[in-house]
């Protein structure tokens, strides 16, 4: 597929090219530096901003404890505001003017996807993608999944286990909510996917403008969903779209199961309709089911979750401004847990690069990471032919005010 790119990035790119490939970034004595190019700021800024700081809790964490000969790594952070344009540009800056070691945590479908082309572009220089926040396809197939190593599940596999279940209990009318996107329509694919394989389709759909804030009325979306007969909503959004829509489908009359995939951010979700619901005195926080890809931060039988917990309950770096307030950070998150993990595979890379880390052996040294522990019950394996490390996915539901694995699918029964 080819890629046309906007004049003033490519005229920025031709530029950074003409100079040629700056000098190594001065880097502290032994340590590695990785870009990372999420959204720090405005509506989904603060998805951004958990995700960072679990990430550097562990990094942290592991930096302390590299001991003499290690090398420690460093993240550099880069707003882009969830939008493609910005991405595209700190991208550049990472591969030209900054010469990162590797791209690393980066956060959202149409931001990481449109700098796929760059790892191409790049592929002399040995330029790698490392977990970043997304389940979307191009980053697993052809042509860029070489150069890119995920660890969460894939979208696709959170949207099958979603129909499985719902059609396992009679929900087989599924409407579709999504971001007008490339992670909405990575989303919309997988149920359509998911569906046909039991000789389905979605029986009504909807979109929206990426960027929409907890302020956008969706009423007409959710009557033309529910009109539509549909017994079940699943929705591919962001947590203010998403909390949105449900707030409106609710106050619409509508009662049906609602679902979300893990980039929602169900903590923040949840926040917003429990302020809402608490403002209005009526209950937001029903029926609702939330797909992860990470076990809930609370099984703390679980070493991954009771070292997280334990680190995490008392870091306090990676607080950013988002969207110019004041950002009060949760001791827990689905997020955070997440880029705490992908802190700690980051870690084991540089760790088995031993004494002698390049871009050039990222591939041989991901690839030989087969049944790596992280303390969460099933262990991350990579491959020559495998670049995602785990395709686990759990499935949540609130339950005493927060989001907790599901028990039973039978009180949505039809």
């Amino acid at each position: 597929m080819r890629t046309i790119l906007p004049g003033a990035v490519l005229l920025a790119l031709l530029f950074t090219l003409l100079l040629g490939p700056a000098p190594a970034r001065a880097q502290g004595e032994r340590e590695l530096v990785f870009g990372m190019s999420a959204a720090f700021t405005g509506a989904n800024g603060e998805l951004g901003i958990e995700y960072y700081r679990g990430l550097m809790a562990y990094l942290d964490y592991y930096n302390e404890r590299v001991g003499e000969g290690g090398w420690t790594i460093r993240v550099e952070p880069a707003n882009d505001g969830y939008n493609p344009g910005p991405s595209f540009q700190n991208t550049v800056n990472f591969i030209v003017r900054d010469n990162v070691f590797a791209l690393a945590a980066y956060v959202g479908t149409p931001t990481a996807t449109h700098v796929l082309p760059l790892l191409q572009k790049f592929a002399d220089r040995h330029i790698y993608m490392l977990f970043p926040f997304t389940g979307a396809q191009p980053l697993r197939g052809e042509p860029f999944g070489k150069y890119v190593f995920n660890l969460r599940a894939s979208y696709f596999d959170e949207t099958r286990v979603l129909v499985d279940h719902l059609l396992a209990v009679g929900r087989g009318r599924i409407g579709v909510f999504y971001q007008s996107d490339a992670y909405g329509r990575t989303g919309w694919d997988g149920v359509r996917r998911a569906l046909a394989v039991h000789g389905l389709h979605i029986v009504s759909e909807a979109a929206y403008h990426r960027g929409a804030s907890f302020g956008q009325d969706f009423s007409v979306e959710a009557r033309h969903l529910m009109d539509a007969g549909a017994d079940v909503i699943i929705v591919v959004g962001t947590y203010a779209s998403q909390a949105a829509f449900i707030r409106d489908a609710r106050n619409a009359g509508c009662d049906l199961p609602i679902a979300g995939l893990s980039f929602t951010d169900s903590d923040k979700m949840l926040d917003l309709l429990k302020a809402e619901s608490e403002r209005t005195g009526r209950d937001y926080t029903t029926d609702l089911i939330q797909s992860q890809v990470v076990p809930s931060y609370e099984e703390t039988g679980l070493p991954g979750v009771r070292l997280y917990r334990e680190i995490m309950g008392n870091y306090e770096g990676g607080i950013m401004p988002s969207g110019g307030e004041e950002y009060s950070p949760r001791r827990y998150s689905f997020v955070s847990f997440e880029g705490f993990l992908n802190g700690m595979l980051l870690g084991e890379m540089v760790r088995r690069m031993g004494d002698a880390p390049s871009r050039e052996r990222i591939p041989e040294v991901m690839e030989s990471i087969h049944d790596f522990d992280l303390g969460i019950g099933v262990d991350a394996h990579f491959g020559p032919n495998r670049h995602q490390g785990l395709d686990a996915v759990y499935l949540t539901t609130v339950r005493d005010g927060r989001f907790r694995p599901v028990d039973s699918w039978e009180r949505w029964r039809r």
